[in-house]
C-alpha cells in the first residue's frame, strides 16, 4: 500500500490528508513537533483573551484520525534523505515514505537583532507562543509593559491581545503609516485612528536597534534605532512578517540523483501542480513558493484559505488526477480591534496608471469603502470595505464576468452582507460616487426595497 507521509498538520495538510482519504485508501501519516492534533491557528489569540479554551481550536475530536486511518506522529524533522525516500527525525530514528508532502508552514522573521532570542522574546504564529505568552504576560502585575515589533495583520493581533489584559503596548511599526505597503492611504490612516483609540503607543517609522536583557538573561528593555530612546518592558512580540519553514531542509543532503537537492528559493519552489524538482515530493501552503505567476499573486502566500485550497488540489493529482492549482480572484479578510476588514480582488496602496479610484467614508470614521476599477473600459478590478460586511459570492462574480463599476454600485445593496437593522450606507455611497463623476447611476429597485425594508 502506497504510504503518504505529510510533514506539518496547519489547514494545508490536515485538508490534503482528509481529501486523500475521500478518494483513495493510501496509508497516510501526518507528522508535526508542534501540537499532537490539529487546531485553527487563527483562534489563538481568541484563547489568550479568554473567549474559548484551546481544546475548542480543536476542530476534530481525537478519534476523528483512527477512524479516518489518519496516522498522527510527533516529532523533529531534522532532515529530508529523498534519495533513500526517507525522513530523519532528530533522535536519528529513520522514517520512509513512498510520497512526501512538505506543509510546514512559516516561522516569525528575524533580522539579527542583539537580544532577539533571549527569554520574553517571542512570536505569535504557534501554540508554543501561546504558551510563552502566558508565561510572561499573563497580567499586567507580571509584565508592565510589552513592546511589538512589525505592524502586520500579526502584530496588532498580538497587541489586541495584551490591550484585553490591560497590558501597555508599544507598537513599534518602519511605515510612515499602518500596513501602508498594503492598505492605501485612507484606510491606513482608518487604521492608525483605531490602534490609537485603543490605548496603543503607536510609532510609526520607527525601527528596533536592540534588545537589552536583565542579569536573568530576561527582557529588560528595547532601544530604538532612530532616537536612542530606551523602553523598558517584560515582553517583545517580534511580527514583522513571517518566512517559510524551511530552514532544516538547507542543511539536507537532498538528492534524486547525485548533486541534484530540492529547489529552494525563499520557499520550496513548486510547478502549477505543487510539484517540486525531486520525484514524489511536493510542497503546500505558507512554505511553497510558485515558480509560475498565478495572475498578480504573490508566489507565497501564507493565507488560511489557500493553503486548504492547495491541499484539495494535491489530493487529486496524488489519487492520480493531475490537477492545477487555481485559486481564482484574490480575497482575503481581517480584523483591526472592532473594525472588520474585506478584500476582493485588487486595491494596491498606490494608483496604477490605467486605474480609478472611488472612496467613500462614514462621517463617524471606523467605515468605508474602496473601489478600484479600469478607466478606459470602467471594468471593476477589486474593493476594500472596513466596517461593512460583503458578500464574497457578489464580487468573485462580478470579476468573473468582467463587470463594470456601474454594475457593481447598482447592486452594492445585494452585496452587503452586514447583521439585520445594521444601518445601511448604499444610498449616500451611489450619491457620492455620482456627484464626483457627474453620473446617474441608481441602486435597483431590489436593492432599493431591502434598504426601505431594513431602515423603516
Amino acid at each position: 500500500m502506497e504510504h503518504i507521509v505529510i510533514l506539518g498538520n496547519g489547514i494545508s495538510g490536515v485538508t490534503l490528508a482528509r481529501h486523500i482519504r475521500k478518494l483513495s485508501d493510501k496509508k497516510i501519516t501526518i507528522i508535526s513537533a508542534e501540537t499532537e492534533f490539529f487546531f485553527s491557528r487563527t483562534a489563538l489569540m481568541y484563547v489568550y483573551m479568554g473567549h474559548m479554551k484551546f481544546e475548542h481550536t480543536q476542530p476534530y475530536e481525537n478519534n476523528f484520525w483512527s477512524k479516518n486511518r489518519i496516522e498522527l506522529k510527533k516529532g523533529y524533522v531534522s532532515k529530508v534523505d529523498s534519495k533513500n525516500k526517507s525522513l530523519i527525525f532528530s533522535d536519528g530514528e529513520v522514517f520512509p515514505y513512498d510520497k512526501l508532502i512538505l506543509a510546514v508552514g512559516s516561522k516569525p522573521n528575524k533580522f539579527g537583532w542583539p537580544g532577539q532570542d533571549l527569554d520574553g522574546v517571542m512570536g505569535m504564529y504557534h501554540k508554543q507562543d501561546l504558551e510563552k505568552l502566558e508565561e510572561y504576560a499573563p497580567n499586567n502585575k507580571v509584565c508592565k509593559r510589552a513592546v511589538i515589533v512589525g505592524g502586520g495583520l500579526i502584530g496588532i493581533e498580538l497587541a489586541e491581545m495584551l490591550h484585553s489584559r490591560h497590558i501597555p503596548v508599544t507598537f513599534l511599526v518602519r511605515e510612515a503609516s499602518f500596513w501602508n505597503g498594503v492598505l492605501p492611504k485612507g484606510e491606513s490612516t482608518m487604521i492608525n485612528n483605531e490602534i490609537l483609540s485603543n490605548g496603543i503607543d503607536l510609532r510609526l517609522s520607527t525601527n528596533l536597534k536592540e534588545i537589552k536583557a536583565d542579569e536573568n538573561g530576561k527582557v529588560q528593555s528595547v532601544i530604538l534605532e532612530e532616537t536612542g530612546e530606551e523602553i523598558f518592558c517584560d515582553v517583545v512580540g517580534l511580527t514583522a512578517g513571517v518566512s517559510p519553514n524551511i530552514d532544516f531542509l538547507k542543511d539536507s543532503e537532498i538528492s534524486a540523483e547525485p548533486g541534484r537537492s530540492i529547489e529552494l528559493g525563499r520557499g520550496i519552489k513548486v510547478n502549477r501542480n505543487l510539484e517540486t524538482n525531486i520525484k514524489d515530493v511536493y510542497a503546500i501552503g505558507d512554505c511553497a513558493e510558485q515558480n509560475e505567476a498565478i495572475d498578480q499573486r504573490r508566489p507565497i502566500e501564507a493565507v488560511w484559505y489557500t493553503g486548504r485550497m492547495m491541499g484539495e488540489t494535491l489530493a487529486q493529482t496524488i489519487c492520480g488526477n493531475r490537477t492545477e492549482y487555481k485559486p481564482g480572484h484574490w480575497f482575503n479578510s481581517a480584523k483591526f480591534f472592532d473594525i472588520e476588514y474585506q478584500t476582493y480582488g485588487w486595491v494596491w496602496s498606490q494608483t496604477k496608471e490605467n486605474e480609478a479610484r472611488f472612496y467613500w467614508e462614514y462621517k463617524g470614521g471606523k467605515k468605508c469603502i474602496h473601489i478600484n476599477y479600469d478607466k478606459n473600459t470602467r471594468e471593476f478590478i477589486g474593493i476594500n470595505t472596513f466596517g461593512i460586511r460583503m458578500r464574497h459570492e457578489f464580487f468573485d462574480k462580478a470579476l468573473t464576468e468582467k463587470r463594470n463599476i456601474e454594475y457593481v454600485l447598482e447592486h452594492l445593496a445585494d452585496a452587503n452582507f452586514d447583521p439585520e437593522f445594521y444601518k445601511l450606507h448604499e444610498k449616500e455611497i451611489v450619491e457620492k460616487f455620482n456627484s464626483e463623476n457627474n453620473t446617474t447611476i441608481q441602486l435597483k429597485k431590489k436593492s432599493w426595497s431591502r434598504i426601505f425594508n431594513l431602515q423603516a
